[in-house]
């Protein structure tokens, strides 16, 4: 679990949920010591930012489709 998630900006959010998932389970098992702890921590923040951050650039997609996308016609203005 060495990746090093500031260099590889093309992992997928699915990929980083996963891992962050992983990250959770081996935190919650409370079996590690201070410093793997610590080292897990700052993976789960890394891996945490990547997934906000994909999920923004989602965000500003569908906002983006969504805004080229007609708003249809009332009744009003078809019936006079």
């Amino acid at each position: 679990m060495s990746t090093n998630i500031e260099t590889n900006s093309s992992l997928s959010f699915e990929a980083a949920l996963k891992e962050l998932e992983s990250i959770v389970e081996r935190l919650s098992g409370g079996d590690a010591q201070l410093e793997e702890l610590l080292k897990l921590y700052e993976e789960g923040i890394a891996y945490l930012n990547h997934c906000q951050s994909r999920l923004g650039e989602a965000e500003a997609k569908i906002k983006l489709l969504s805004a080229s996308i007609p708003s249809p016609k009332t009744t009003e203005d078809t019936n006079g």
